[in-house]
């Protein structure tokens, strides 16, 4: 599968000047920029900059970041899904995850998550691929945001219909584990039919429900 990666770069207003949104970034640049301190949801900034320059240096990994400056305030990354989850149990080459979106708290109310997920999908970048998110509601900032975890869910669900995602039903026992989880998909208009059978195979493994 051919992994096409255009680079885009885009301007959003900010009180003090402008951010800027741009990926897929490439390794050798993402290493140069510094990470928000505010951006530990999943690990130590220092060690999530590391792993989002490996992500990049994969052949499938895709990495959009916002920046201000030299300092990245916001990030969405885009792989293979982890070989111990069973959405890697069809070996799929044109099912890609997005991983993780995170924006640091003072960068909240500028639209750049909705911008990071645009740029990602710019110039049918992943027309050839399924994409998949699984949200789960332990992953969210309820506490940060001030939202309950229904509210949390609606913004996240919005956040994705703006590129074209949309609530999949899936028997994962994870995404069944509570009410407010969901799986989140978006099937390119170049993905064969075979790839979309086998990834309903791999959301369902319990036949009677498929």
């Amino acid at each position: 599968m051919e992994h096409l990666k255009i680079v885009h770069e885009v301007r959003v207003p900010f009180p003090q000047g402008s951010l800027i949104v741009e990926g897929p970034v490439p390794p050798d640049q993402l290493s140069h920029y510094e990470m928000h301190t505010d951006l530990d949801a999943f690990r130590r900034p220092k060690d999530q900059h590391a792993a989002l320059v490996e992500i990049a240096e994969l052949a499938e990994g895709r990495i959009i970041i916002t920046r201000d400056k030299q300092t990245i305030v916001g990030y969405v990354t885009f792989h293979y899904p982890d070989e111990m989850e069973r959405w890697s149990e069809g070996g799929m080459k044109d099912l890609v995850e997005l991983g993780a979106i995170e924006v640091a708290n003072d960068y909240r109310a500028y639209g750049i998550g909705k911008q990071m997920l645009q740029t990602a999908f710019a110039d049918e970048q992943l027309e050839n691929a399924i994409v998949f998110a699984t949200e789960y509601y332990w992953h969210w900032d309820l506490d940060g945001s001030g939202l309950n975890v229904w509210e949390y869910r609606s913004m996240m669900e919005k956040l994705m219909k703006s590129v074209d995602m949309v609530w999949f039903a899936t028997d994962d026992p994870e995404i069944c584990s509570h009410p407010a989880n969901c799986l989140m998909v978006r099937v390119g208009c170049k993905v064969p039919l075979s790839s979309i059978e086998r990834f309903d195979r791999v959301r369902f493994k319990q036949r009677f429900m498929y």
